[in-house]
């Protein structure tokens, strides 16, 4: 079972590209808490303040075609994450950048994955606020939907 959006942003793809790929990127819409090598071969660690342990995921970076294509493997982080992949696909239509985003590979339909469904949609709206305007919303100052963060 995996985990679906498309989103639209007016700015290039090499921007968008940027923002999947570079710590400073990353830190601009979802987490501030974020270090590592976001290029093919690196491993990228997510951390989020009050989160439930382990508070965060790290991701091994499978691959980063430059502004086409980026694909992590959760190695570390909750249960139902581990062995999933995150992948980022980027095309021009028009005056957009598509982003069709996925999180592929859940063993199971939980609840915890509707809890995710929900908040990759508020960090993906992050993502766009951040490409277009220079300011996302990355935790902690996200969009609180739960306890659960």
């Amino acid at each position: 079972m995996d985990i679906v959006h498309r989103v639209g942003m007016t700015t290039p793809q090499e921007a968008v590209y940027a923002a999947l790929t570079t710590t400073e990127g990353l830190a601009g819409w979802w987490t501030k808490d974020v270090r590592g090598d976001g290029d093919a071969g690196g491993v990228l660690a997510f951390r989020f303040a009050g989160a439930p342990d382990p508070g965060g995921f790290d991701m091994s970076v499978l691959a980063a075609n430059p502004a086409q294509h980026v694909l992590w493997e959760v190695v570390d982080g909750p249960e139902e994450w581990i062995g999933t992949r995150v992948r980022w696909d980027l095309r021009t239509e028009g005056d957009y950048t598509i982003v069709l985003f996925a999180h592929e590979g859940w063993r199971e339909r939980v609840e915890f994955m509707h809890h995710c469904s929900t908040k990759w949609a508020t960090f993906l709206m992050s993502l766009k606020a951040y490409v277009e305007t220079g300011r996302g919303e990355p935790a902690p100052g996200d969009v609180r939907i739960s306890d659960w963060h």
